[in-house]
């Protein structure tokens, strides 16, 4: 349940840094959820494999972990993404353009 509440929080954010970005937020949110189950899964699936399946709040702990990791994934390739922000008129003040 705890992830969800989290999944919830950082899907918002994904989607107000795609916004600023230009870019579709609904498609980067999508992104998102799909990501993060697919690596929770990836990461519960590992957790099984080397620790079998005796102690189950690490296995809950590592797939929380390995989900988070792909938040991570999509907000570094969201935010390397060029967009709307890249302009950024302050820095261009005194400069001979």
């Amino acid at each position: 349940m705890l992830d969800l509440i989290l999944l919830y929080f950082l899907a918002r954010s994904i989607g107000t840094l795609a916004s600023k970005k230009g870019l579709p937020a609904l498609k980067w949110k999508l992104a998102l959820i799909v990501t993060w189950l697919g690596f929770e899964m990836a990461g519960l699936f590992f957790g099984i494999v080397f620790f079998g399946t005796g102690n189950m709040p690490a296995l809950l702990a590592l797939g929380l972990a390995s989900a988070f990791g792909g938040y991570l994934l999509i907000r570094y390739i969201l935010e390397n993404k060029p967009g709307m922000d890249s302009f950024d008129d302050i820095n261009d003040i005194g400069s001979n353009q």
